[in-house]
Formats: C-alpha cells, structure tokens, sequence
C-alpha cells in the first residue's frame, strides 16, 4: 500500500488504512512502519470522531448506570464520595464532582475520566 498522505474522507479510504493498519500493527519501535502506525491511528481517531462521534454522556448517569450493574447503593459510593449528604447533592446534581472524587470514581467503578468530566 502507498504512503498515506490525505486525511481520511471516505469509507473506502478508511478501510484502506484500516488494513495497513493491521499489516503494520506490530512493527518494532523507531521502525517507519512503526511511526507510519501512530500517523495512521491518529487519521482514523480523527475520522471517527467526525464521522461517528460519541454522544455526551452525563456524568450523574453513567454514576447511575454502573451502580445498578454493580449492584450498590448510594452509601457504596460514600468512600468514594463522601458522607450521605455529598452523595444525594451529587446524584441529585445540586454538587459537582471535584477532581479527587473523579478520580477515585474512575479507579473503583471503572468509568472513563472522558465520561466523568463530563
């Protein structure tokens, strides 16, 4: 396959590079094929972005979400959050998550800072 040099624009060129992708994928570090790799992953990053992008998710929901799948309670994210009352101004939105709370969120539920942050 040749050199990519062009943005990504239509699906036909992005299931091209979608395939060199693949042949290149395990190209040893500091190699071309290995630098063409990271140019490459960032043209499809963008053009899926612009051609599929994620709807906003609310942070409060994907609380929510995980704690049903978890199966916890509001007082399982008291460690995490703080004393009852932080936890019910959250989830009810009258509270942001400050940064620290994110941060433990994203470590003990597994939920993506990008989803957090909101």
């Amino acid at each position: 396959m040749e050199t990519i040099q062009k943005l990504i624009e239509t699906e036909q060129e992005y299931e091209a590079v979608m395939e060199r992708i693949e042949e290149i994928f395990h190209a040893p570090l500091g190699s071309p094929e290995s630098d063409e790799l990271k140019l490459l992953v960032v043209l499809v990053q963008k053009y899926e972005e612009e051609k599929y992008p994620l709807p906003n998710v609310d942070p409060v929901e994907a609380i929510e979400v995980r704690m049903q799948e978890l199966a916890h309670s509001r007082k399982d994210l008291e460690p995490y959050l703080g004393d009852k009352s932080v936890v019910s101004k959250i989830l009810n939105r009258k509270r942001e998550l400050t940064l620290d709370m994110i941060r433990r969120l994203h470590v003990a539920l597994r939920l993506p800072m990008e989803v957090l942050v909101g």
